[in-house]
């Protein structure tokens, strides 16, 4: 550091110069690096200031907009729909400590609650003035606009035999150093919402982009991809999702275009499927278990929409008895495929049916069989996972077996449904007795699923079907008189009675 010993008399003399704002410059360098010459652009970094008298009566003050210089990418990046990486690199200022290597990781390891903490940033790097040493960056929003250390950090230092003077090192940030969000809030319009959620699907990232930021779609993608390792392809969703098929159109808008077909593990279980052509969604992850909880071996489930097999294929690697139907052709190809990869083909029976056929025919059958055996110990659970009308589905329960209830451990019905209403409970609980015919009040369980969007929920009901739901009535006998030809006309008189004579 001898180099900057005849220029300290010169600096104390300098007025106070705060660093360039973002806004007009593309670095954070005081007006006074113009001074210094050329000399200093041949360091790997350069040290600003490096005044060996006491750090906390340093001239310098630090600006506040420092702070963010660390966290904000270039202005010159609003707007861009086309990410451009080299565009995000900037200089900024930073506070650092010259320690001696042999004692550095000592040092840090006492401090580390003020060093630097940025993603993919060195905190240690060359000390340009002084090869035996390195010097250690410190986050500039631990550190006082004086540049000062808190008294604990002077003591630490002092056991080290550490100066205490704080420098000003000048860094070179890129794009690596951004994350998502602050990447995004740089690109898109101030005052627009900034949405970095995804669902994450195997090596797709699945967006749900509002209209205000299709525009920077692209940009949006190839931005997730980057800062999040192992992703290779990002979607947009383009329209909503299908309710026959449960899937929906959506658009590739980075990365690679050529395969859809992902896998994906949820609990143990491994899924493949083809993401353009079924329904997948990792949110409702805590759902699957929470229903596949309630099973235990030998149970029945009866899986009405079962998509690529999230209730059926855990079910079934539980030993229960499994019912998995799904009316898409290509979710039926995938359910196939996955009870094989998770070695449950043999356990799992598939149907290729509408839901309401489904049920009326195997689950009925399965049903009727079931409930007429006195000795069964193992529950019936129907699911029912197509939120946005299966509501509609539980009218198929009404009369849906002959004969006399076999006994009061009836079907339980899991059956999901989205809601709008301010009371999504009551709304759920109305529509669902409105198709069943009978009341469900202290007869349910009304629970949140999800929020879907604002003003949107994703309910579940559960209840047991009332037996004078399922069962249709019987013909009462009572009040039944004869036939005519068995009646007695009014003027006919009873036949005599005779003796039996005894056999």
């Amino acid at each position: 550091m001898r180099i900057f010993r005849p220029l300290n008399g010169f600096f104390a003399r300098l007025p106070k110069i705060k660093p360039f704002g973002t806004t007009t410059s593309n670095t954070s360098l005081p007006a006074v690096r113009a001074l210094w010459g050329q000399s200093f652009d041949q360091l790997p970094g350069r040290l600003l200031a490096a005044q060996r008298h006491n750090f906390s009566t340093m001239p310098e003050i630090l600006d506040s907009q420092a702070d963010l210089d660390l966290y904000t990418p270039h202005p010159r990046v609003r707007g861009m729909t086309t990410l451009d990486r080299a565009a995000f690199t900037k200089e900024v200022v930073v506070p650092a400590l010259s320690v001696k290597k042999d004692i550095l990781h000592k040092v840090a390891k006492t401090i580390k609650g003020v060093l630097l903490q940025r993603p993919g940033l060195k905190r240690v790097v060359e000390d340009p003035g002084d090869k035996g040493k390195r010097l250690i960056l410190l986050d500039p929003r631990q550190i006082p606009a004086d540049y000062s250390l808190g008294e604990a950090e002077q003591e630490v230092l002092k056991s080290f035999d550490v100066s205490p003077e704080v420098l000003k090192y000048n860094l070179e940030l890129t794009y690596d150093n951004f994350k998502v969000e602050e990447v995004l809030q740089a690109v898109l319009p101030e005052g627009q919402e900034v949405t970095t959620a995804f669902s994450r699907i195997g090596h797709i990232a699945h967006l749900n982009l509002r209209d205000h930021q299709l525009p920077y779609r692209h940009l949006i993608g190839q931005v997730i991809i980057d800062k999040n390792p192992g992703l290779t392809c990002a979607v947009n969703k383009t329209n909503i999702i299908d309710s026959a098929y449960r899937n929906f159109k959506m658009e590739v808008v980075a990365g690679e275009e050529g395969s859809m077909i992902t896998k994906v593990k949820e609990h143990y279980i491994t899924y493949e499927f083809d993401f353009s052509k079924v329904y997948w969604n990792p949110r409702l992850c805590t759902e699957h278990s929470r229903i596949v909880d309630l099973l235990k071996p030998g149970d029945f489930l009866f899986d009405v929409f079962a998509g690529v097999g999230p209730f059926a294929v855990p079910a079934a690697k539980k030993k229960c008895v499994v019912f998995a139907n799904d009316l898409n052709p290509d979710s039926h190809h995938w359910l196939q495929h996955n009870c094989k990869l998770n070695k449950v083909g043999g356990k799992v029976r598939l149907f290729n049916m509408d839901g309401r056929d489904f049920l009326e025919g195997p689950v009925k059958e399965a049903l009727t069989q079931q409930l007429a055996s006195k000795d069964r110990k193992h529950a019936l659970h129907i699911v029912m996972n197509l939120p946005a009308m299966a509501v509609e589905f539980l009218d198929v329960f009404r009369h849906l077996l002959d004969g006399e209830p076999g006994g009061t451990d009836l079907p339980t019905v899991h059956c999901y449904s989205f809601s709008k209403h301010d009371e999504p409970s009551r709304d759920v609980q109305e529509r669902a007795e409105a198709r069943l015919g009978t009341s469900l009040e202290g007869r349910c369980s009304v629970d949140l699923v999800r929020n879907v969007a604002p003003h949107k929920e994703m309910m579940r009901i559960s209840f047991r079907i009332p037996a004078e739901v399922l069962y249709k009535e019987q013909p009462s006998h009572a009040g039944v008189q004869e036939p005519a030809s068995k009646r007695l006309r009014p003027s006919e008189e009873p036949p005599e009675q005779t003796e039996k004579e005894p056999v």
